[in-house]
């Protein structure tokens, strides 16, 4: 029984994308944490993130109310330095691999801040945000690799995504995510990708 949850745990899961930017299989939590694309700009990079609030702690509604800006900053003593920001992201992997989509595709969330790819500012606008309930030494559950397998396979499928890139990459020095504990030769496997 184990080997087999195991091994159904190591396959992407189908999900699909539709035209207006959704994946219907998600749970749809809308966040006002985003605006309109620049007209013409193309989706050509997946960002993958790391978040957990409080930090180091799973489970709780912390990363949903930050991104529908209800953060309690009395909640818990790191709220405060959190509960005024204005962010989302197009998705959540839950840690047991649940996924939460809170801004459509074709909309640009509020994920990346000052960042830049391949000389380009500004990644909010040509990108979609993807954040894993964790932290950067925690080890990513199995199923969120299978999650988050199958979403990229579907925005593969849906938009020109060239490039797969963790925060760090795009904001080096400022951010670390989603950090060592982060597999991406698993990840890009089940992306249908070529390790990097």
């Amino acid at each position: 029984m184990a080997k087999r949850d195991a091994e159904r745990k190591a396959h992407p899961v189908r999900i699909a994308v539709d035209r207006a930017g959704i994946a219907r299989t998600a749970r749809q939590i809308p966040s006002p944490n985003c605006d309109d694309r620049p007209q013409g700009a193309a989706i050509t990079l997946l960002v993958v993130h790391n978040i957990s609030l409080p930090p180091g702690e799973f489970g709780g509604t912390g990363i949903v109310e930050l991104f529908t800006n209800r953060l309690d900053p009395e909640a818990h003593p790191y709220f405060a330095t959190v509960a005024a920001l204005k962010v989302s992201a197009h998705f959540l992997v839950r840690r047991d691999g649940a996924l939460i989509q809170f801004v459509p595709c074709g909309q640009r969330a509020w994920h990346a801040g000052a960042s830049s790819w391949r000389g380009r500012e500004g990644c909010n606008d040509f990108s979609i945000g993807v954040e894993l309930e964790g932290a950067d030494d925690v080890p990513y559950d199995l199923r969120q690799y299978a999650t988050l397998g199958g979403l990229t396979r579907a925005l593969l499928r849906r938009y020109p995504i060239a490039d797969l890139a963790g925060h760090s990459d795009i904001a080096p020095g400022r951010k670390t995510d989603p950090g060592p504990a982060f597999d991406w030769v698993r990840y890009r496997s089940l992306a249908g990708l070529a390790p990097p």
